[in-house]
């Protein structure tokens, strides 16, 4: 049932050194939701991320399902983590890479012309995925997360490259796929572009979690912390971080 809770995390700290790169970070993620991880650059986005996919360790924290704490062989089963600005399997046509994907890790076959169609991948299933530019290449990176198997999707910086008519087509074709009940989690540092797509948001700066919530529940917490409305996301996060 969308909006049910479906993972937490829980205090989650990353230290490099002296460095808190994460600190304490707790938020929650809701069945059937788009959940934007917002901050700007440098503020633990990806970190986070990697992380949770079990890329990155963590110094402290946990990742739970109801009560069961999820450890990194069990995420796997349950995340997908597609990062930004990689190309996976350079040398082959983006066709193969999408069919031994679909193949490799058991993904949804059915959905594959469907999710080719809405990011205008047609005339790029020859091309080798190295050729490709930037644009074209997170379409495939897109493509390739929402044709995997895991319920929860999560995405590395999912519109950088693309121009607005591209990111409108993106953000409207993860927004179809959320309505059938995948779980996205974006992390994006546009916010204009998370205000347009996403149902709650979990604002981070320097490592922190400034806030979590709706639209208006995160405007709510602005509104609180300066004293007068926030018009909208950007002036939510400026009064929050």
């Amino acid at each position: 049932m969308a909006g049910t809770p479906l993972l937490r995390a829980s205090g989650i700290q990353k230290q490099y050194g002296r460095v808190r790169a994460l600190e304490d970070v707790t938020f929650e993620v809701r069945a059937g939701e788009v959940l934007g991880l917002i901050g700007p650059n440098g503020a633990g986005k990806t970190t986070l991320l990697e992380c949770l996919a079990g890329v990155l360790p963590w110094s402290a924290g946990a990742l739970l399902q109801g009560e069961q704490v999820l450890h990194a062989q069990q995420r796997s089963a349950v995340l997908f983590y597609m990062p930004d600005a990689i190309a996976p399997w350079p040398a082959q046509p983006l066709g193969w890479a999408l069919d031994f994907a679909i193949g490799f890790f058991g993904g949804r076959a059915v959905l594959r012309d469907d999710v080719v169609g809405r990011l205008a991948l047609e005339p790029l299933l020859r091309a080798r995925i190295g050729t490709l530019s930037k644009g074209e290449r997170k379409r495939a990176l897109l493509a390739l997360g929402l044709l995997m198997p895991q319920p929860v999707l999560m995405v590395d910086e999912p519109f950088d490259g693309l121009d607005l008519k591209q990111s409108r087509e993106a953000a409207q074709t993860l927004r179809e796929h959320a309505a059938r009940g995948r779980t996205l989690l974006l992390s994006i540092h546009q916010i204009a572009e998370a205000a347009r797509i996403c149902d709650r948001f979990v604002l981070l700066s320097g490592g922190r979690v400034r806030g979590e919530g709706t639209l208006e529940e995160v405007r709510g917490l602005a509104a609180a912390r300066a004293g007068r409305p926030a018009a909208d996301l950007e002036e939510a996060f400026l009064a929050l971080t």
